[in-house]
């Protein structure tokens, strides 16, 4: 799978793990020159804490396009640290 981002390559892995819909990628999968920390923290009932990422590229800002639960929920766990994406960011295979 790859998450692709105004025609870069933000993640790319064989081992997602599908959760809802969403492909979350093992952190080492990720190009993190492309992220920014976000202030935003949303919370899942059954995740936990959600911490986000702005994407960048060149002069292209996505708010809050990719998000990682730090310290998943029990039920969670083999998603702790994965990173999944929305908001315009092309998942494919």
């Amino acid at each position: 799978m790859k998450a692709i981002y105004k025609g870069q390559v933000i993640a790319e892995s064989n081992n997602t793990i599908v959760i809802e819909g969403n492909h979350y990628f093992p952190p080492n999968s990720v190009n993190t020159s492309y992220l920014r920390a976000s202030a935003l923290h949303t919370t899942c009932p059954w995740k936990g804490v959600a911490s986000y990422y702005h994407i960048v590229v060149d002069e292209h800002e996505n708010k809050d396009a990719a998000w990682y639960y730090p310290q998943a929920s029990e039920k969670a766990k083999s998603i702790e640290g994965y990173i999944a994406f929305w908001k315009g960011v092309e998942v494919v295979e």
